[in-house]
């Protein structure tokens, strides 16, 4: 777990040694999710939450909105709910048009496309209790902008088998009723990990 959080902060990436601030009812990361619009879409974040307003009013406004992104990930995938419909298509909030990404360019040519490719944040968090229920966690998961994509169980093959990971996510990692493991709304894969398989 250590040397995979290390090797990612080298390429990076943001990491939380725990899952303060990850809000399990809605599966989001909102300090990432709020840094990427204001860092990238400030003129349709001012739609919504005016810089005139009082403080009560400005955060009432950014929870109205993390709420909307979660519901919009909770959507009918056909219809274009999802983590990899918002992440390609973005989200819409009353009159704000929100894209939650920036997939890197095919070439360099358009600066302001590369600048804000740079603006995703990239987070990895430690011991995620993903549960509404329960206090089970899961070892390490991978954020983009506030979305988890990514779940990894770890097993050392000192102590037990890939095959234990698998065995946890098939019993004790049940989706129902969990919006980190509901397919295709959040993470879009979940890794099972030992020293030598993936």
């Amino acid at each position: 777990e250590k040397e995979l959080c290390q090797a990612l902060v080298a390429g990076g990436w943001l990491h939380s040694k725990n899952d303060a601030g990850y809000d399990r009812e809605l599966a989001l990361f909102p300090e990432d999710v709020l840094f990427w619009l204001e860092e990238t879409q400030p003129e349709q974040l001012a739609k919504l939450v005016k810089p005139g307003d009082t403080q009560v009013s400005q955060d009432a406004a950014k929870k109205d909105l993390i709420h909307r992104l979660a519901k919009s990930l909770d959507g009918p995938l056909e219809n274009g709910g999802g983590a990899l419909s918002i992440l390609r298509r973005g989200f819409r909030h009353q009159t704000a048009k929100f894209d939650m990404c920036q997939f890197k360019p095919a070439d360099g040519l358009n600066p302001a496309t590369m600048e804000r490719f740079g603006k995703n944040r990239l987070r990895v968090m430690q011991q995620v209790h993903y549960s509404k229920s329960n206090q089970n966690s899961i070892d390490l998961v991978l954020f983009l902008n506030g979305i988890p994509v990514a779940t990894l169980e770890l097993k050392t093959d000192f102590t037990q088998s890939v095959q234990n990971a698998i065995t946890q996510y098939k019993k004790d990692r049940k989706p129902g009723g969990e919006p980190l493991l509901s397919f295709g709304h959040r993470a879009l894969v979940h890794f099972a990990v030992s020293n030598d398989e993936i």
